[in-house]
């Protein structure tokens, strides 16, 4: 019978010889969270009537989208089922279930530092998908122990003989040794818990040394402040006593130490190889830095661990308040997501057209849509989000460089050179369809730095390719080419020079900054000919026309015109001669021109967020849903 968390007895929680840290690492939807769900029915620390589907996803966005976003830790006891002797301690499990999309690689990153083995989990349905192949080599990276895993045995067109040859042709290991499992149906998870203990190394530690541990990950609670999550290398942390963040050498007292079961249970300490939660009643997240190293106030450790590097904002959008009024409610909500949130940065600014705002950096389109869908949900808020763009490195021909996250802050005057952000992408599909990838990838301006077959019908394919034509409708033109086939991860990957310019939308000869954008000279053209005849049909018509014009610097590359509404001035005249009838068409023209002097187009909110959300970017938003 499994071991429920009060009968574990006391040395189980203090000898590192009985810990296992290990997570689960796969590409989207291969069933990371099923399988988390599985073990927790084994291990019987969730009772059957209080589990229900992705027991360890938190928020709704997490449910309703079956995706996880953030990374979850829980400890969970265990006794192999081959083993003899019945009164030897149960194991103790510290499992982290984590992301699989790309654009939450940092938690991934962040979970693995945590651990000493992992379980690679592949789909016997899809095989192996880019994102496998991305976090099998950020395993690689923090040298841990890879158990390989194929998942969904079960379904009808599962093919698990080929796929376990494909894994162990990947990893360097017999397909034998590739494990079996169904964590829908629970078969073969018994066997994977008993290979968990069998293979993954016991932490190691100096449990009389100075207590360090290391931040993984933390998180805000409305009532208990910053819940700060750690695993110990070395000593012990015990309640009630004063600890120290290394980096930033602030100092608090330990109020609660505790383990997740998957509950928060306290304890009076951690330590050496134990995952558990630290609540000191900050109310400040930053406090509490991923990667941090925390020790005792008083002879504590004097060199931290290597941490790992804070997580870099790829894309940025501007996210506007519709109503004016909210702006403080927003700037509220966002300090409080960023509480919960280490990747999400943002900084005040302001729009001629759209008032102020914030200019937020995320880590892909997918991060955006889960912070802007959480906004409008949580803190019941509407917003107007700008099309996403890059960062770009500008150098005037006098010297002078500036860095660029907003349309509006590209310099005028003569500029030498421009660098724009580059990725190396790695894209897996079936071998029938490498025409048509590479056809897109060089529409794109891609270059093709490798090409490999993981097996006669599956290719992997690495590109070079700009940031910027990966933020807008790259994934849905990859996935509509390839029939849904094909999987794509990408990674920064330095700068180079690029011919971009600044293309500005003019209403009436005024520039309405929203709708700027920094495009490739080559695509300048069909941007602003688009955004000039959406335009025409958003804005409502004037007494005066009203000139839509695009332009690059001073040149004009596209126009469209929005007609006057005409009032028929000679319904009255019934007769007479042509001079009464031209006199009062002189007056009306007169009218008009006054009043294109003087008159301002108000664009209505209704046009930015049909203008901006229909663009290409909006697209490719909602086809990652």
């Amino acid at each position: 019978m499994p071991a429920t968390p009060s009968n574990v007895p006391e040395r189980s929680r203090t000898d590192p010889a009985l810990i296992r840290n290990f997570c689960i690492i796969a590409h989207i939807d291969h069933g990371k969270s099923t399988l988390a769900d599985r073990m927790l029915q084994l291990t019987g620390i969730v009772e059957e009537r209080q589990m229900r589907a992705q027991y360890l996803d938190r928020m709704d966005i997490e449910r309703e989208r079956g995706i996880t976003i953030k990374s979850q830790a829980v400890r969970l006891p265990w006794k192999p089922t081959d083993e003899a002797d019945a009164k030897a301690s149960p194991r103790i499990l510290n499992m982290i279930d984590t992301p699989g999309h790309v654009d939450f690689t940092y938690e991934v990153s962040r979970s693995l530092a945590a651990c000493e083995g992992c379980v690679l989990l592949v789909d016997a349905a899809q095989g192996i998908e880019a994102q496998t192949l991305a976090n099998l080599y950020l395993a690689m990276e923090h040298d841990l122990v890879i158990i390989p895993v194929l998942n969904k045995i079960d379904l009808p067109a599962a093919r698990p003989e080929k796929f376990a040859a494909e894994l162990a042709h990947l990893i360097g290991c017999e397909a034998e040794d590739v494990l079996k499992v169904s964590a829908k149906t629970g078969e073969g998870v018994e066997e994977l818990l008993d290979e968990v203990v069998r293979q993954v190394p016991a932490p190691v530690g100096v449990a009389e040394a100075p207590a360090r541990a290391m931040i993984f990950d933390s998180v805000y609670d409305a009532y208990r402040g910053v819940v700060t999550y750690v695993k110990v290398v070395d000593g012990k942390l015990s309640r009630r006593e004063r600890i120290r963040m290394m980096s930033t050498g602030a100092t608090h007292e330990l109020l609660e130490i505790g383990t997740n079961s998957p509950e928060m249970k306290s304890s009076d300490g951690l330590s050496v190889g134990e995952v558990g939660y630290l609540i000191t009643g900050v109310k400040d997240v930053r406090q509490s830095k991923v990667g941090d190293t925390v020790t005792q106030m008083h002879k504590g450790a004097e060199e931290a661990l290597a941490g790992y590097k804070d997580p870099k904002p790829m894309v940025f959008s501007g996210l506007y308040p519709l109503d004016g009024s909210d702006y403080p409610e927003l700037r509220e909500a966002l300090h409080k997501l960023q509480l919960n949130d280490a990747a999400l940065s943002f900084e005040p600014e302001t729009s001629a057209a759209l008032g102020f705002g914030f200019r937020v950096g995320f880590l892909g389109l997918l991060h955006l849509e889960v912070i802007r869908e959480r906004l409008e949900r949580e803190f019941n808020l509407d917003l107007i989000a700008t099309a996403p763009n890059v960062i770009y490195q500008v150098r005037m021909e006098d010297g002078a460089e500036c860095t660029v996250t907003n349309p509006t802050e590209f310099p005028t005057g003569k500029i030498d050179t421009v660098q724009e952000p580059m990725v190396r992408a790695t894209l897996l599909a079936p071998s029938e369809f490498v025409g048509a990838i590479m056809e897109l990838c060089q529409s794109r301006r891609g270059n093709l730095q490798g090409m490999d077959y993981l097996s006669e019908d599956r290719v992997e394919l690495r590109y070079a390719l700009p940031l910027a034509e990966i933020v807008f409708d790259f994934f849905d033109a990859l996935k509509s080419k390839t029939r849904g086939y094909a999987s794509l991860d990408y990674e920064p990957n330095g700068e180079q020079i690029a011919d971009l310019v600044k293309v500005d939308i003019l209403l009436q000869g005024d520039k309405v900054d929203a709708f700027s954008a920094i495009v490739h000279k080559d695509k300048a053209y069909a941007y602003g000919v688009r955004m000039a005849s959406k335009l025409r049909e958003l804005i409502p018509r004037q007494q005066y026309e009203v000139p839509i014009q695009a332009a690059v610097g001073s040149r004009v590359i596209a126009r469209e015109t929005v007609r006057a509404i005409r009032k028929d001035v000679l319904a009255k005249c019934y007769g007479g001669d042509i001079s009464r009838k031209r006199k009062l068409l002189e007056k009306q023209k007169e009218g008009k021109k006054r009043m294109k002097v003087v008159g301002r187009v108000e664009v209505p909110q209704e046009a930015f967020i049909a203008a901006l959300s229909t663009d290409e970017a909006g697209d490719s938003a909602k086809a990652k849903k």
